[in-house]
């Protein structure tokens, strides 16, 4: 894992944690993040959900509009990574949003 631990990473983080419903996350995102950087972040968490579903990469391609490259670096975080994505499509599975 890379360590990219800092204040100001620890005061973004608890800004994130803090906002109260999907509209704060909207708000907020769209004024720190570019529309293109939100839609990375939103393919690679689907190429994360359908990988851990067990599709291949040529669905997980065409389903969620990325390059078989940006999968394949998606499955190394899966296998290799800290865990965060797991964590995070476990909770969204639990939650039924998955």
């Amino acid at each position: 894992m890379t360590d990219f631990h800092s204040p100001a990473m620890d005061r973004l983080f608890t800004a994130i944690l803090d906002l109260e419903n999907m509209e704060d996350c909207y708000r907020f995102f769209d004024d720190v993040c570019t529309i293109k950087e939100l839609q990375d972040m939103a393919q690679r968490l689907e190429a994360a959900v359908l990988l851990s579903e067990g599709e291949n990469y040529l669905s997980v391609s065409q389903k969620a509009g990325i390059s078989t490259a940006t999968i394949s670096r998606v499955s190394r975080c899966l296998q290799y990574g800290s865990g965060g994505y797991q964590k995070a499509i476990r909770k969204l599975k639990t939650e039924g949003k998955a």
